[in-house]
């Protein structure tokens, strides 16, 4: 059949317009499409992250500063969320290869966040890689870890410049002096060389020793101390990388009826500030790091980081305060 040409330029006509309103239907359902999130490059924009899971690898349970690190993080994860929120909980005891296992079962479980305190700083990135990898945020707490999202930890050098300023002081700056040391992560050779570095500007103090390691324990901390009584007949002051270690060196003491030296320390455990306030121990001083401020920080931080939000700074250092026999204790942090 033929068409004569008025009936073929309505055809054209109609045409033209149906593709016009086509095209503007086809524009406005894009837009709608883009206002709620729906284009690839933003799909999960529309569905933020939920904080369900956090897998907590610390160094000790049985030292009451990661204990405090733990449940405050627990109350603040689910504050911040207002649910429960699954808590995987472990200890490390400074050993990176059970550590790594660790890390790898919170992988397995497709936990939300990782909080840990690293044993060995180099030794567990490539696990915290993986865990990256599988989507999971790794925030460090109180120890560096290499390739972690965020670093949450006490100024540590700090800590140990204002422990050993006052043993300085309370030696009226001369006299022996002996470090009882501790594991090699970054948050232990950093108090140390923060004591050592106060202790630098008094040349009549004599470091005797720095090399024993107390393992960060009661029972590290006396046996290390009972070998450096036995083999220094004088000391005036000892400084201690922890507390626990800090509470055996003063039961060694106390055993070998030593009272000539005073003992500083860096945790501010209660127990320890009870024992330093009570004026019947040898124990003078302990730099009270915050476990609870530094563990809300790192749940508040790694939900930010869940949320596809840039955090800054990623590097946060907490200054310690000095509780001492003369200083009264005014923080509430632990």
């Amino acid at each position: 059949m033929k068409l004569d040409t008025h009936a073929k330029g309505l055809i054209l006509s109609f045409a033209g317009k149906i593709k016009t309103r086509l095209t503007l239907i086809s524009s406005f359902l894009l837009a709608c499409l883009m206002a709620l999130g729906f284009t690839s490059f933003s799909a999960t924009a529309s569905n933020p992250a939920k904080l369900q899971s956090i897998g907590i690898s610390v160094a000790d349970l049985g030292n009451p500063y990661f204990v405090q690190l733990i449940e405050s993080a627990t109350s603040r994860a689910e504050s911040l969320v207002g649910q429960p929120v699954k808590m995987l909980i472990r200890s490390d005891a400074y050993d990176l290869k059970r550590q790594i296992t660790q890390l790898n079962y919170f992988i397995e479980q497709d936990v939300d966040l990782i909080l840990l305190t690293a044993a060995d700083e180099e030794g567990i990135a490539p696990t915290i890689a993986k865990a990256q990898r599988a989507g999971i945020k790794v925030i460090a707490v109180d120890v560096k870890a290499r390739g972690a999202d965020a670093t949450i930890t006490t100024d540590n050098i700090q800590a140990g410049v204002i422990a050993c300023e006052y043993l300085a002081k309370r030696m009226n700056y001369q006299g022996n002096m002996v470090i009882i040391n501790g594991v090699a992560v970054s948050s232990v050779v950093e108090r140390v060389a923060g004591c050592k570095s106060a202790i630098h500007a008094y040349p009549k103090i004599v470091l005797l020793n720095d090399q024993l390691n107390g393992t960060g324990s009661i029972d590290g901390g006396m046996k290390a101390m009972t070998y450096l009584m036995e083999a220094y007949p004088k000391i005036d002051s000892v400084f201690s990388i922890n507390d626990p270690t800090a509470l055996g060196a003063v039961r060694a003491a106390k055993q070998a009826g030593r009272d000539d030296f005073i003992l500083a320390s860096v945790d501010g455990a209660p127990f320890a500030v009870k024992l330093i306030q009570s004026g019947n121990s040898n124990w003078a001083a302990t730099a009270m790091q915050k476990p609870s401020l530094m563990a809300k920080k790192a749940v508040e931080i790694g939900y930010q980081l869940l949320l596809g939000k840039k955090v800054e700074p990623n590097y946060i250092l907490i200054p310690a305060e000095l509780a001492a026999q003369e200083i009264e204790n005014k923080s509430d942090d632990w």
